[in-house]
């Protein structure tokens, strides 16, 4: 997403006003969703983990709530990942990735999603590498889209 979005927020007063949801919040969070799921764990027990609640949680995966670098360390720690992992592919980002904002948002969000994961832990699990990579041609074929080698 290269623009951000605007979001309606309260103010201390109780007016509602906007805010962007700003792309590398949302990226940061897609990324907290995709480890989150890939760990098998709930919104609800990260949530616990880091003493929140799981609205919250929701929150953060929107990137709707901005996270702090204290709170950013902790959801690292509960997931088992280093903190650098949020940040990789994200808009903007300099190094190697950079080239390929959009297909690495992309790829990302879909392995956020149910279907992402269950494809990814299906497919680790084919013990056979030459039939891997038959059902990696038949996608392809399926989705005409050539292989890359």
């Amino acid at each position: 997403m290269a623009r951000d979005q605007q979001t309606p927020t309260m103010s201390r007063a109780g007016r509602t006003k906007s805010r962007s949801v700003n792309a590398i919040d949302q990226h940061v969070g897609q990324r907290i969703r995709a480890q989150r799921l890939l760990k098998g764990m709930s919104q609800q027990a990260l949530a616990g983990a880091l003493d929140l609640t799981f609205q919250q949680v929701q929150k953060y995966e929107r990137g709707v709530n901005r996270i702090g670098a204290g709170r950013l360390s902790q959801i690292a720690a509960a997931l088992g990942t280093s903190i650098g992992f949020f940040y990789e592919g994200a808009p903007g980002a300099s190094g190697p990735e950079s080239g390929n904002d959009a297909r690495m948002t992309s790829l990302t969000g879909f392995l956020a999603t149910k279907n992402g994961q269950q494809l990814v832990r299906s497919f680790e699990a084919i013990p056979d590498g030459d039939l891997r990579q038959r059902i990696l041609a038949l996608m392809a074929a399926l989705s005409r889209r050539p292989t890359e080698k």
